[in-house]
Formats: structure tokens, C-alpha cells, sequence
């Protein structure tokens, strides 16, 4: 049995998109909440002949990797987060970049040389890797029209991963994977009538709008921080508000914090976009936090420890 491993936001499951569009394959779809990183401990050792992973932290899933690999299981490994260090096995293959200017679809884009070059530009812009984005919109001869038709699709697809548990999501990461598997052209999605692009679309709008009639909680020089409350509007929209926040303003950090359940918060954080680099880092400095340099999160913070994180990040980023 062949296992495709994938992030529920638009980089993972347009990086699988990509792949099985070029090379078809019957396989078992692991994938959740783009915050479900440590997915790769559901593949069943004793089942697996072949795994492929996409768009999650190798260090975060080092353990369930070690043991794939000491089983003698075909792992192909595409990602661009914080790896740890990467075991050394020949039943590993891995295309690793932790660039902060690079996603999983691109690294994907490469290697199959381009087939699908109009996927990697919606994955591009939804992972907000926009100077990325653009330089393959060029390249395709996208007129600005069709190139704004992307950005959106790839902040829709982006948007639709971001929630508690799936329950949270309009639709299930591997329902829309699926569903996209039909549509080798974006464009074709793009102008197909009462397509899940125009679903998403009015849910996006919906929320951001709600989101924007939130005040700032901390602001100064180097972090604007935004709370937003317990609701699953909140939790969706938590990443592309942080994103949007992030190209208005680029030379500020910026953070959005949604409450929990429990009283702790989820934390999105984004570098400022013209320094780019120790996001992954700052919130690894706390429990269940990680991510990459331009883009990373917590996905509990206590409430007493939220103090603690702003003047770390507001100090780093002055």
C-alpha cells in the first residue's frame, strides 16, 4: 500500500495535486488542519510499501520516519520547514529547501519540471511566497488578470486549511485534494460556475471581514499583535489575516492569536515580509511551537506565557 502524506493548507495539497496529476497513483490519503503537522505517525509501519511526504516538518516527525525507514519503506520527502537533521538511509529521498523564498510546490514544480507550472503559482501565492509567485506568472505570460485569479485561488485553497479540527474547515483537505484532481487547468476552476472556488470565495470574504473589526491587542515599532476570539470564523481565518497584515505592513512582524478552549491561545506569526528569517525559531521556544523562517506558529500558548512571546518577538524583530 502507497501512503500520500500532505498539509492540509494550499502548499501540501497542491504539492500532491502536482505530483499525481504527472504521476498517477493508487494511494491512502493522510492529511488534516494545516496545524496537524505530526502526521506521519497515522501510516501503519506493517502496511506501508512506499510513502510519499509532503509539506511537514521532517524534525517533528523524525520518530515515525526513523521507523518507516528501519522498515525498509520507500520514503520520497519534499518539504521546506526546520528538518533537524535529516537520517542518512537509502530508502530515503528527499528534495529538502528551508529557503524562506521556497514551498513545497515549487521544490515540486522543479522537479517536474514545470508541468504544472500554473498549480505552483496558485500554491506560490496561497503560501504567500509572492515575489515567487509573480516571477512564474511572468514567466507563464499571465496577463495581470489571470495572475490576480490565482492569487485568490491560492488564498481560498490556503484559508480552507486553517481551523481546530476539520469539523472547523468548509472542506475536508482530502475532499478538495480530490476534488482538484479534476482540474489539470486552475483556470478551468477558476471559471466553472458555482465551482468551490466561488464557495470559498464568499466564506473568505465573510470572515476577513469579521476580522478586520478586530483591534490590536500590542502594537509597536517591530510586532502588531491581533486577538480574535473562540469562534471557527476566527480559527480560518487566523493565517491569511496574518498574511494580509504582513504584505500591508512589511517591515513589521506581525502575530494573530485566537483563543482556546482551554484558555491558551493558537498562535499564527508571520516575519516581517523584508526580513524574512527567525519565526520557525522564536516560536519553537515553546511547547507545541515550530514552523519555518518566514512563517511558523504555537499551537497552545499559555495565557500567562503571551507576555513572554511578545517581548521576545518585538525585542528580535526591533
Amino acid at each position: 500500500m502507497h501512503y500520500d502524506v500532505f498539509n492540509g493548507d494550499a502548499d501540501g495539497i497542491i504539492a500532491l495535486l502536482q505530483l499525481r496529476l504527472a504521476e498517477p497513483r493508487a494511494s491512502k490519503l493522510i492529511t488534516g488542519v494545516k496545524r496537524d503537522i505530526q502526521l506521519l505517525q497515522q501510516v501503519p509501519v506493517g502496511m506501508a510499501t512506499s510513502v510519499t511526504v509532503l509539506d511537514i516538518s521532517m524534525e517533528k516527525n523524525i520518530s515515525a520516519l526513523a521507523g518507516l525507514l528501519t522498515n525498509n519503506v520507500e520514503v520520497f520527502y519534499v518539504d521546506h520547514h526546520r528538518t533537524g537533521l535529516v537520517p542518512s538511509s537509502p530508502y530515503l529521498h528527499d528534495i529538502i529547501d528551508t529557503d524562506a523564498n521556497t514551498c513545497t510546490s515549487l521544490l515540486v514544480n522543479k522537479y517536474l519540471a514545470g508541468q504544472f507550472a500554473l498549480w505552483a503559482i496558485v500554491a506560490a501565492f496561497g503560501d504567500n511566497m509572492l515575489i515567487a509567485a509573480e516571477q512564474l506568472a511572468q514567466q507563464a505570460g499571465l496577463s495581470d488578470k489571470e495572475q490576480a485569479q490565482l492569487k485568490a485561488l491560492g488564498v481560498y485553497i490556503n484559508y480552507n486549511g486553517y481551523g481546530r479540527t476539520v469539523d472547523d474547515l468548509h472542506i475536508a483537505p482530502d475532499v478538495l485534494f480530490t476534488t482538484l484532481l479534476s482540474y489539470p487547468d486552475p483556470f478551468t476552476l477558476v471559471n466553472e460556475e458555482n465551482s468551490i472556488f466561488t464557495v470559498l470565495e464568499q466564506a473568505y470574504l465573510s470572515d476577513m471581514a469579521q476580522a478586520k473589526q478586530a483591534s490590536a491587542l500590542h502594537d509597536d515599532a517591530a510586532l502588531q499583535v491581533i486577538e480574535l476570539e473562540d469562534a471557527a470564523w476566527s480559527r480560518r481565518v487566523s493565517g491569511v489575516y496574518g498574511n494580509e497584515l504582513a504584505n500591508q505592513n512589511p517591515d513589521k512582524a506581525h502575530a494573530v492569536i485566537t483563543l482556546n478552549l482551554d484558555g491558551s491561545y493558537t498562535v499564527s506569526l508571520r516575519a516581517p515580509i523584508n526580513n524574512k528569517v527567525g519565526a520557525g525559531e522564536l516560536c519553537a521556544q515553546f511547547d507545541t511551537g515550530g514552523g519555518r523562517a518566514a512563517a511558523a506558529g504555537i499551537n497552545q500558548l499559555p495565557k500567562e506565557k503571551l507576555g513572554n512571546f511578545i517581548a521576545l518577538v518585538s525585542k528580535y524583530y526591533q
